[in-house]
Parts: C-alpha cells; structure tokens; sequence
C-alpha cells in the first residue's frame, strides 16, 4: 500500500468528520473533542489549525484519504497525533504516516501522548524512535472519565 502525505484539502474535512465520529475509534482514541458530533466546533477547530503554525498534513493510502497526521503546540512543546480509519487499522498505514511526517518535521524533541491502554498506538509511537518518558491521569472526553495515559519523548 502506498502512504503518502499532502496538505489538507477543503474536501478532506468531511472525511475526518465522518472518522472522527467512529464509536471505536473514539474510545480507542479516549482524549477527543469534548463533542465530536459538534460540526461547527469541528470547522473552527480546523480553520485555526489550517491558519496557524502547527503542521496538519492528510495521509492517503493508495491515493484515498484515510486520516491526518500533525505536529502542534509551542516550541520545545511540540506534540504529534494522527488518526486513521478504523477500516484501515493494522496495515501499517500510522507507522508510514508517522514517519513521514517526522521526515518533515526536524525539530527535536516531540513528543506524544495516548491513552495507557491503546497498545496500537504505543507501538506506532515506539517503530517510529518515540520512547515512554512520562505516565499522566487526565479526563478522556471519549470515555467521560479520567484514564492513565502515556506520555511518549522523541529526541533528536
């Protein structure tokens, strides 16, 4: 499968809205928007990241959008995060996009939290130089309660 990763195209923004409301996705996911059925709340959000510094780029996989990919937040803050359609899980497609977007992105360290229980992610995280740095509690809108989390250091 061919993982490529480009700027985020007005067309793409209804299918993030669709992934981004997937049931399990959501849970695995656990630290989501507050509602992520809130289409305005959606647009906003991505009108300002599309407007601001922070790098969002859509990841394709054999030409179809499957998801995003980007790296927000202050300098020496940097975190990544990336989502992917549950229909495309376990191919390898978030490891691809993942290090593709650190291959554009330089700057050192990054870093990336998930919940302590989405394995999946974690091991994304650690194929592409991530290592476990910190464990962290915080409110999973997606779950609505408090979950461990990881909180994972790229360095240069």
């Amino acid at each position: 499968m061919d993982v490529t990763l480009r700027e985020v195209h007005d067309s793409d923004l209804p299918v993030f809205f669709r992934q981004m409301n997937d049931p399990e996705s959501l849970r695995m996911a656990a630290f989501t928007a507050e509602n992520p059925a809130d289409r305005e709340a959606f647009d906003a959000l991505w009108k300002r990241i599309r407007s601001s510094d922070d790098i969002a780029l859509t990841i394709l996989a054999d030409g179809d959008v499957v998801g995003s990919a980007a790296v927000y937040g202050e300098p020496g803050e940097r975190e990544v995060t990336y989502w992917v359609d549950r229909a495309y899980w376990g191919r390898g497609i978030a490891t691809a996009a993942l290090r593709g977007l650190l291959a554009e992105v330089p700057e050192r360290p990054l870093y990336a939290r998930a919940a302590a229980d989405n394995e999946a992610s974690r091991r994304v995280l650690e194929k592409c130089g991530f290592r476990l740095s910190a464990q962290a509690r915080g409110y999973a809108n997606a779950r609505g309660e408090e979950i461990d989390e990881v909180v994972l250091t790229l360095q240069g």
